[in-house]
Parts: C-alpha cells; structure tokens; sequence
C-alpha cells in the first residue's frame, strides 16, 4: 500500500509548516485528490491513523476532496470535464484532449494550534 509513503511524505510537509509557524498541534488537514492521482483516497484515510501516530498530526483532522478531470480539446478548444477511463471532449466529442487536470494531490491547507507568546517585562 504506497499510500501509507505517500502519508509520510505529507506528514513531513505537514511538520515542516508546523515548525515554520510555532505551532504546537495539527487539528486539520485538507487535501484535494484527482481520480488520475493514483492515490486511493479511502486508503489514504486508512493509512493517516498509523502515520501520523506521535506526530503533531495525532489528532488531526483529514479532509480530502474530489477533484474533477477535466480537459483541453485541441480540436475545438474546449475545456469541459471528462471520465476518468475517456478523456473526450464534453464539447464536441474529440478525442484530441490534453488533461488539464484530475492528476493532482494537492495540500490545499493546514488549520494549526499554536501558542500566543507572551511577553515578559520586568521593570525597573
């Protein structure tokens, strides 16, 4: 099951904007998931749990959405939404098309717990 790698990997993107920010917790993650991606996304759900155990992602939430594939048409220059087992044309039916999108794994945003710092003023 490569989506349990594929979990690491974002957990490392994930930790890394965790740090960058101060943060002390993940609580939500949201990715967008193209039908092209060859990315399970139930599996992907299935592997969070175990990847994420220890990490500020422990208790996160993760939200993934379905992104549609759509496609340019070469011949009509049309681009409309397409099945993932056809890229034809919406428009005109041609088969001429080049993905546009539906290939993606994209990690659209990451919601973090941090701590206000405070500040400490002795005065003299």
């Amino acid at each position: 099951m490569h989506e349990l790698s594929v979990c690491q990997g974002l957990l490392d993107q994930v930790a890394s904007i965790a740090r960058q920010n101060q943060a002390i917790g993940v609580k939500r993650i949201r990715l967008q998931i193209g039908p092209l991606s060859g990315i399970e996304p139930q599996l992907l759900e299935q592997a969070f749990p175990l990847a994420s155990a220890g990490t500020l992602a422990e208790h996160a939430e993760l939200a993934i959405e379905s992104l549609a594939v759509r496609v340019h048409c070469e011949t009509c220059g049309a681009e409309t939404e397409a099945a993932a087992n056809r890229l034809l044309c919406g428009a005109c039916g041609d088969w001429h098309t080049k993905l546009i999108s539906g290939d993606e794994l994209l990690l659209v945003s990451v919601e973090l717990t941090t701590v206000a710092r405070q500040e400490v003023s002795n005065a003299h």
